[in-house]
């Protein structure tokens, strides 16, 4: 990972975000992998995408470090959420072509996305927003960004499966420009409000709910 952006989100919440720079060999070089993460790692093909797996994990072993412990790796739960092996911090993480990026949370979930504003969010608004959002966005590429990064961070937040954007995941109307949204989680058995911070930074807009 080249020279990494650390966002302070809260006070108990840091983001990291950073180019990836460096080749599979040396990231390799750099972390002791557990066996259930060699394992994924070994399902993975495309060499990019194994580059962008590894640089992720290099960016929660540097917030970890940043704190003056000892990173031991990441394990999944059921679901595939990862968690830290012997740490009680909640963790996310995300990565786009060329970015990767990680959160640590001290004492809650939490969710990141990071994405480059691109025309194809056209495409996939109406199997991600309700009609309420469709309106708000009304078409600007900028808007549908926030409202799909926002909404991936939710998602991998909550952590489970049987969630639909469209459906369970909602943002409340936004101005442009906000660096902070309202966001919600509705399930028939379970229902809550987040927090959701939006910077532009990097590739384009990167969200970390909580």
């Amino acid at each position: 990972m080249g020279l990494p952006t650390i966002l302070h989100v809260s006070d108990d919440c840091t983001a990291i975000l950073g180019p990836i720079i460096t080749d599979e060999p040396a990231l390799l070089a750099s972390l002791t992998l557990i066996a259930s993460e060699a394992e994924e790692l070994s399902n993975i093909r495309h060499p990019a995408q194994r580059v962008e797996w590894l640089a992720c994990r290099a960016a929660i072993r540097h917030l970890v470090e940043m704190q003056g412990l000892t990173y031991l790796g990441l394990q999944k739960d059921e679901f595939g959420k990862p968690h830290l092996v012997n740490l009680p911090w909640f963790v996310s993480l995300s990565h786009t072509s060329g970015w990767a990026a990680a959160v640590l949370h001290r004492s809650r979930p939490v969710g990141i996305d990071v994405e480059p504003i691109r025309d194809q969010f056209q495409r996939v608004v109406p199997r991600v927003l309700s009609n309420e959002e469709i309106a708000h966005a009304n078409g600007d590429s900028d808007r549908l960004a926030v409202y799909w990064c926002a909404k991936e961070a939710l998602y991998k937040l909550y952590g489970k499966r049987n969630l639909t954007f469209r459906e369970h995941l909602h943002i409340e109307p936004f101005l442009d420009g906000a660096d902070t949204l309202v966001g919600h989680v509705r399930l028939p058995n379970h229902k809550e409000q987040l927090v959701i911070r939006c910077y532009k930074t990097g590739p384009g807009l990167l969200a970390v709910a909580y």
